[in-house]
């Protein structure tokens, strides 16, 4: 779809002075450049001082000493984990989801807002301007989960793409989840048909698409998979799930489906480009053939991976194939960092450990976080670069402070040196995080209500 252009009458912010690195298909970089943002689009970006004459200017930003780039694209996030990190620290995947089943069963409305608020300030703080979510337990009489994700997004300012997730398959039928942190297949399509035509925006600008997101094939029937691809395709949104995770996944789908996770996801209508699935790193090559082949997106999590020892995800292979490959924060039960700044060096160095220095360079893994994000999600016409037209979604990176002032090239100084404070954060045109803090909510607010949930949860755990 087409952007349609400003009007002269429309408000405008000029950004000058500044590096920029735009993640055009070019990757086109100005030492000392400009942005200008009318409304909610980007006007024009470009080397040196913004053009003369502009008119309705009601703010400009002096830019020396930092780098602008596209904000960066969150692609898989589990918001109410927030509130149990810490916990299973030294376990693997199958056993890490056996020990926090219970406690995650006892989840409710109000944990999970001040889960998704605290999982989603520390991202926008970080430079994330477009969060998904991938929410998929749902305990019985525990409220408007979903909702009150929204809530927190639409609160605090941030582009949102929550998935509706679904499990179906308990203990007892052979599934890894306990009976009671299910759903039946019918209920599951039903709520989350319901969640995709109360919630969804397909609109160019949107700050809120829905997708549809069974949880995995341990969790899941072929049945809710099959009719789940069905469901999204007749809405016309996008499918989410979790993939070739881990060695475990694959000797299951091997033993109870005979074929590996990307085969049996084949079968079930689970590739194509309007899919992405999270992790992907147990992969042969004739995988990720069928993934480039497809379209299908990847959501790269490297500190998850690593947090439960699940693997190396071949990233440098999946983006010589062509795979959309983005990146994800996973969820903080996994990642306690919560933040996908850190996401871009984390890349870069788990894949020079396993491929070598030329696996995967400082521009690459700023690409992984910007507009691959962008495509996994199926929203580069709006966002994921730095153009005119699009959205006005970017991030101002101070670089001159004691972390980052040696390093001369500020790509290499975002991706390589410590987490750089963001000075401005725009999202829709709008400011979210000015000077390193939210501007649209009480950071310590969150932090006190977040850690009282998060003590509510445990004490229903333990009483259980």
């Amino acid at each position: 779809m087409a952007a349609a252009p400003p009007t002269a009458s429309t408000e405008r912010l000029v950004i000058e002075n500044c590096a920029i690195a735009t993640v055009d298909a070019d990757d086109t970089e100005h030492a000392s450049g400009h942005v200008v943002v009318a409304g909610n689009r980007i006007e024009s970006v470009g080397p040196g001082p913004a053009p003369a004459g502009l008119e309705g200017v009601l703010r400009r930003v002096d830019g020396t000493g930092h780098l602008a780039t596209p904000g960066l694209v969150n692609t898989h996030h589990h918001f109410y984990q927030w509130i149990t990190r810490g916990l299973a620290q030294d376990h693997n995947l199958f056993d890490w989801l056996v020990a926090l089943y219970p406690t995650w069963a006892r989840i409710d409305e109000p944990m999970v807002y001040e889960a998704a608020r605290g999982s989603l300030a520390m991202m926008a703080r970080g430079g994330v301007t477009t969060a998904m979510d991938h929410h998929y337990v749902f305990p019985e009489g525990s409220g408007d989960l979903l909702g009150a994700e929204i809530r927190a997004a639409r609160e605090l300012g941030v582009r949102f793409h929550p998935t509706r997730g679904s499990m179906d398959l308990g203990e007892s039928a052979g599934g890894l989840p306990p009976d009671f942190a299910v759903e039946s297949t019918d209920a599951a399509l039903a709520a989350t048909e319901e969640a995709v035509d109360t919630h969804h925006d397909p609109a160019f600008d949107s700050m809120l698409r829905i997708g549809v997101a069974p949880c995995s094939p341990f969790s899941v029937t072929t049945e809710l998979l099959r009719e789940a691809a069905a469901l999204a395709r007749r809405k016309g949104v996008r499918l989410h799930t979790h993939g070739a995770e881990t060695v475990d996944e694959e000797r299951y789908c091997k033993e109870k489906f005979g074929m590996g996770p990307t085969d049996y996801f084949e079968s079930t209508g689970w590739l194509g480009d309007d899919v992405w699935m999270a992790h992907c790193i147990h992969m042969a090559d004739a995988d990720i053939a069928a993934f480039a082949r497809t379209g299908t997106g990847v959501a790269h999590c490297p500190s998850s991976n690593a947090r439960i020892a699940a693997g190396t995800a071949r990233v440098p292979d999946l983006l010589r194939a062509g795979v959309p490959v983005g990146l994800g924060v996973d969820g903080t039960a996994s990642n306690e960092s919560g933040e996908l700044h850190t996401e871009l060096r984390n890349a870069l160095l788990v894949h020079r450990l396993a491929g070598g220095e030329k696996a995967l360079n400082v521009r690459q893994a700023l690409r992984l976080g910007t507009y691959g994000g962008a495509q996994v999600l199926g929203r580069t016409d709006g966002i994921g670069s730095l153009e005119p037209g699009k959205l006005a979604d970017l991030v101002l990176w101070k670089l001159d402070g004691l972390g980052h002032s040696t390093i001369a090239d500020p790509v290499a100084a975002l991706v390589l040196g410590p987490p750089a404070p963001v000075t401005l954060s725009l999202v829709n045109g709008r400011p979210v995080v000015e000077h390193g803090r939210l501007v649209t909510a009480d950071e310590d607010d969150i932090a006190r209500a977040a850690r009282a949930e998060a003590q509510r949860l445990a004490r229903l755990a333990e009483g259980a």
